[in-house]
């Protein structure tokens, strides 16, 4: 008699292989940050999930944040974090420390990829010219360096996806006089999404998904298609970080990315569990006639 856990492995495998197939040579962009970024565990876990998602035919490309390590390390010298509007603002000596900060959290990103045998590059995006940004303002004032995307050049990202590279992205983007800016990391994976034509857009958050209710954990959506999302917002229950967050999602879904996830980074193998499953961990936000994976 085989043993029902070894048959149910198998059942695993299988329900995988259609998304497999469907997504064989394809170009997914995972937006990673938040706590999942906090725990060694966790983002080892994350990492290996983009892996296999590799290594099965997958063309991953990591965008990544660093607010908490930001935060940490501002302390950590004596200076005091300041947000207007959730927005960190960002003087000139703030902006020399998230740089570093980015690029030492990128760094070790590509050290866990190389561990696992699959070739990465780190870049930021100044490398190649990839985010050209302008400075931001809330509500008309000044918050410092911090970065509006103004144009993607993917050159460099099809370059590495080609010779097959995994490339991982921190959101570091300059003007055109050179000026260095911080940009929001969500900010930066749509962009960059909406650029390489992705399939697919993962957000990797520190909540299971969207919700009916934000009080209630069981009214979470698995599925939500444009229309079903403007109503949602219409309705006035979405709030906080994740309006900003379904705007992305929404001009995301627009400039052609045919879909978006949002997950709990914090759940070991959310990617693979949203990706390759039927129904999934997350939200699945996807356009009017979009295909269903289920009803």
């Amino acid at each position: 008699m085989v043993d029902e856990k070894i048959l149910e492995k198998a059942e695993v495998l299988i329900e995988a292989l259609p998304y497999i197939q469907r997504f064989n040579r394809k170009i997914i962009v995972v937006k990673y940050g938040g706590s999942a970024m906090a725990d060694e565990n966790l983002k080892f876990s994350v990492i290996k999930d983009v892996v296999l998602l590799k290594l099965v035919g997958f063309k991953p490309i990591i965008v990544h944040g660093g607010g908490k390590e930001i935060s940490r390390w501002v302390k950590k010298v004596g200076m005091e974090p300041k947000f207007v509007g959730g927005l960190r603002v960002t003087d000139e000596p703030t902006m020399e420390l998230a740089e570093m900060v980015l690029n030492k959290v990128n760094k070790s990103l590509v050290q866990m990829v190389m561990q696992l045998g699959v070739k990465a590059v780190g870049i930021s995006g100044k490398d190649g010219g990839l985010l050209k940004a302008e400075r931001k303002t809330h509500n008309g004032q000044d918050i410092g360096y911090v970065g509006e995307i103004t144009q993607v050049n993917p050159k460099i990202l099809y370059d590495l996806l080609e010779k097959d590279f995994l490339p991982i992205v921190c959101p570091i983007g300059f003007d055109d006089v050179c000026n260095s800016y911080n940009i929001n990391a969500d900010d930066a994976a749509c962009a960059v999404a909406k650029a390489v034509k992705a399939e697919k857009l993962a957000f990797l958050t520190d909540v299971e998904g969207v919700y009916k209710d934000p009080a209630d954990p069981s009214t979470l959506i698995s599925e939500l298609s444009l229309a079903q999302m403007e109503e949602l917002i219409g309705g006035g229950n979405i709030g906080g970080g994740m309006l900003p967050k379904l705007n992305n999602c929404m001009d995301a879904i627009q400039s052609g990315v045919s879909r978006v996830h949002i997950m709990d980074g914090r759940i070991p193998h959310c990617l693979l569990l949203e990706i390759f499953t039927n129904r999934g961990i997350g939200t699945a936000i996807l356009n009017n006639d979009g295909e269903r994976y289920f009803v």
